[in-house]
C-alpha cells in the first residue's frame, strides 16, 4: 500500500505544470464594440479600451456614467481599464473585469484558446458568462 502511494506521489510530482499562455496584445470584443489592449500594469496585467468600434450613445467622449461611485462617473470610458489585476494561475489568468455599460465589476478568468482567440469569463458566484475575443494585431 505504501509503495502504491509513493508511486502515485512520484507520478504527480513528475507531471508537467502548465503555465498560463501570454494574453498581451490587442483584442476585439465578442460583440465587436471595442478593442482592448492587454499589457503589463506593474506586477499584473490589465486591459484598456483603446478604440470604439461602435460609437457609444454619448460619442467617443463617453463617460463612465453607470459607475456606482459618483466620483468616477466623469472619467472617460476610452482608455479605461476594463481588465485589471490579472495574475497567472496555472494555465489561466485571474483578475477583475469591469463593464462600463452596467457599472459593475466581476471576478474574471481569462485563457488563451489559440493564438488568435482569448476566452474571457465574468462571474458572479458560481454563474459565469463567457465571451471569445479575437486578436486584432
Amino acid at each position: 500500500m505504501l509503495k502504491a502511494f509513493l508511486a502515485l506521489v512520484a507520478l504527480a510530482a513528475s507531471a508537467p505544470v502548465t503555465a498560463a499562455a501570454p494574453i498581451d496584445g490587442l483584442w476585439v470584443t465578442e460583440e465587436r464594440s471595442g478593442e482592448i489592449r492587454v499589457a503589463s500594469c506593474g506586477a499584473t496585467r490589465c486591459g484598456r479600451l483603446v478604440k470604439f468600434l461602435e460609437v457609444p450613445p454619448q460619442g467617443v467622449d463617453q463617460r463612465d456614467v453607470n459607475n456606482p461611485d459618483k466620483s468616477m462617473r466623469n472619467r472617460r470610458v476610452l482608455g479605461l481599464a476594463i481588465l485589471s489585476g490579472f495574475r497567472p494561475d496555472g494555465d489561466l489568468w485571474r483578475g477583475t473585469i469591469y463593464d462600463p455599460k452596467t457599472g459593475r465589476s466581476y471576478r474574471s478568468v481569462v485563457r488563451r484558446k489559440s493564438a488568435s482567440t482569448l476566452e474571457v469569463k465574468g462571474c458572479i458566484g458560481p454563474f459565469c458568462q463567457t465571451q471569445l475575443w479575437t486578436r486584432a494585431d
